[in-house]
């Protein structure tokens, strides 16, 4: 059965810039769809300068709440009238949800990432060095989520010095005992080596032309690599960790838990999951997989 949008049609969507090789319309859509729900989810291509325009503007049109994907995590702080506690460490909002006219700001990658690392690699992050490398808006998530579950130590690296000390700070701040550092993006490999798991929370890997960040001689059979890019699927990194005998872990499932958290703060019913991950998977692989 096809959907139809009406009158009583509720909307959310994504906020992005690019959005085009979004995959979360298949899989809220598909969610609306098994619940019986009257929601349509849509992508905004929505640039910087437009940003604060086009979240001022969500209560008026009636979207009842929206997620916001690369570049827009960090700055959509401004506009909002209330963000979450976790949303207030990262300093990253992913999901608005929108009462009356106020505009409420949460993070659900970061209980996302943590959900589905422990399930796809089968073992926790508590004890373990972690080489991050991305200190934006994902990359915050999945280093709150680190600390949390108190990891060792976390090594970060990002092309922008001034992301990856602001983002040690926030972590310093709230998680004062957990080891970190800050690893310059040319001085890598021993940070790779001696890490358990390497985690790469940049867009890297999304074009056929991005370098590869790590190189296969630092990886083995002992490293698990989980990449939050998810197409191509798998991914240039994730094929080389394969080689190498290292466990590879797409994004996919962070994707999919963390859009399950927002349907549930947008609509108030518990997501189905397994329905959800089943359409992105089949949205990524017909976008070539």
């Amino acid at each position: 059965m096809k959907m139809i949008i009406n009158g009583n049609t509720r909307i959310v969507g994504l906020f992005g810039y690019p959005v085009k090789h979004t995959a979360s319309p298949e899989m809220h859509n598909a969610a609306f769809k098994a619940l019986g729900l009257n929601f349509a989810y849509l992508p905004f291509e929505i640039s910087p300068a437009s940003l604060g325009h086009a979240i001022k503007s969500l209560p008026y049109l009636g979207i009842k709440g929206v997620n916001l994907t690369i570049p827009h995590k960090v700055n959509v702080l401004q506009h909002l009238d209330w963000i979450s506690h976790e949303a207030g460490i990262t300093k990253a909002v992913n999901t608005v949800v929108v009462k009356g006219k106020k505009l409420y700001g949460y993070n659900t990658d970061i209980p996302g990432f943590v959900e589905d690392f422990k399930e796809m690699a089968n073992t926790g992050l508590k004890g373990k060095e972690v080489f991050l490398l991305g200190a934006g808006g994902v990359g915050r998530a999945c280093a709150v989520g680190l600390a949390k579950e108190k990891a060792a130590k976390i090594n970060i690296s990002d092309c922008i010095q001034s992301k990856a000390i602001s983002l040690l700070k926030i972590l310093r701040a709230n998680y004062s005992d957990v080891k970190m550092e800050y690893v310059r993006s040319g001085d890598i490999s021993g940070a790779v080596c001696r890490s358990k798991i390497i985690i790469n929370a940049t867009p890297m890997g999304m074009k056929k032309n991005d370098p590869l960040p790590i190189k296969g001689e630092w990886l083995n059979k002992e490293k698990i690599i989980y990449d939050l890019v998810y197409t191509p699927c798998p991914t240039r990194l994730l094929k080389l960790g394969q080689s190498k005998g290292a466990k590879a872990i797409s994004g996919i499932g962070m994707l999919a838990r963390q859009g399950a958290i927002s349907f549930s703060l947008w609509t108030g019913k518990r997501a189905p999951l397994e329905v959800m991950l089943k359409a992105l998977k089949e949205a990524v692989s017909s976008k070539r997989c």
